[in-house]
């Protein structure tokens, strides 16, 4: 995927079906991460009783960075993936087991 375009597209650019997060996904690594993290994102926040304000507060991350994230409108960095880790103390990266 080097050298491709598919940067300038937000991740939900990549939907072919249904409703961000759960969406089907055309086959887009990078649009499977921001989808699985944004979905647990979501969860962390509701298992917390968060809304986007609180955790803003709470981690330093812009509430419409955190808003962006759980739309799939832009690709999370890993300080703001880190910064709303610690706050949640929560893994949000796929891949890792608890």
């Amino acid at each position: 995927m080097p050298g491709d375009s598919s940067r300038a597209l937000a991740p939900r650019a990549f939907v072919l079906a249904g409703p961000w997060p759960d969406a089907a996904l055309a086959e887009h690594h990078g649009a499977r991460v921001a989808q699985a993290l944004a979905r647990r994102l979501a969860d962390a926040m509701r298992e917390r009783g968060l809304s986007a304000n609180r955790l803003a507060a709470d981690s330093g991350v812009n509430r419409q960075t955190i808003a962006n994230v759980l739309t799939g409108a832009t690709w999370p960095d890993l300080l703001t993936i880190a910064s709303l880790e610690a706050a949640l103390d929560a893994d949000l990266w796929p891949g890792r087991r608890p």
